[in-house]
């Protein structure tokens, strides 16, 4: 009933098009009719981890209540990926409290809960990809929006502040070269001082592995071409690509 709902409404909307072929965003809503359709009937298979084994969903911690959610977020990151979708988000945190990664209170207790629900799962995310020949061609990013300070934000307690001027993103796969570090902060952590990099090169390194030309590429918003890296030319990250 749901398909025969959809082609009528196809049918509908074509004929619609039909005096507008050249109204680009009334096509994209009627293809995105169709790629709702084909979302609901695939996701299920997508989703069921009863077609992994064992020693799959092991390697990925989904047998320890520390590891489990944010295993099965990586599990499906790797069965969503075979199944050719292109652009995948594994999050973790977004509580405002200790189930996310902002320690202002007690930093030591957040990060070794994090970490201890996170180290596993993404490490048998890499493994799995690479054991199966798509570590290759999937380009892993790593980070969030900005670091800690490396003082105390208050008089007690081990909570930190923000701090964008330094901060470690890793990527893995796709092109990178393995085991590769650059740029350093000072002995304090506070700020980056050897190599610094802006933002918009993370990006330019990304739109350059998947192939596109990071200052060449943009798209029309309210009257403007903009561009993901800002006005001004930038380089990729060359020193960590193979």
């Amino acid at each position: 009933v749901q398909r025969e709902l959809l082609d009528a409404l196809e049918q509908t909307n074509q004929r619609h098009l039909a005096a507008r072929a050249d109204y680009s965003e009334l096509s994209a809503r009627i293809n995105s009719y169709e790629l709702a359709y084909n979302m609901q009937i695939h996701a299920p298979e997508a989703v069921d981890f009863a077609q992994e084994s064992e020693a799959t969903q092991e390697m990925y911690g989904m047998n320890k209540d520390q590891t489990k959610d944010f295993g099965s977020k990586c599990l499906l990151a790797r069965r969503l990926v075979e199944r050719g979708v292109r652009f995948i988000q594994v999050y973790s945190g977004g509580n405002h409290n200790d189930a996310n990664w902002d320690a202002h209170g007690d930093l030591e207790k957040n990060h070794n809960l994090h970490a201890g629900e996170t180290d596993q799962p993404i490490a048998a995310l890499l493994e799995d990809l690479k054991q199966r020949g798509l570590l290759d061609t999937t380009l892993v990013v790593w980070g969030g929006e900005f670091g800690r300070q490396p003082t105390a934000e208050y008089a007690k307690g081990s909570g930190r502040d923000h701090n964008a001027y330094g901060f470690t993103m890793w990527m893995a796969g796709g092109g990178i070269k393995g085991g590769t570090s650059f740029g350093t902060t000072d002995e304090l952590g506070a700020q980056a001082v050897e190599n610094p990099l802006h933002v918009r090169n993370l990006h330019a390194t990304i739109l350059h592995q998947m192939g596109l030309d990071p200052n060449r590429l943009s798209y029309f918003f309210s009257g403007l071409d903009q561009k993901l890296v800002g006005v001004e030319h930038v380089e990729p990250i060359h020193e960590i690509i193979a």
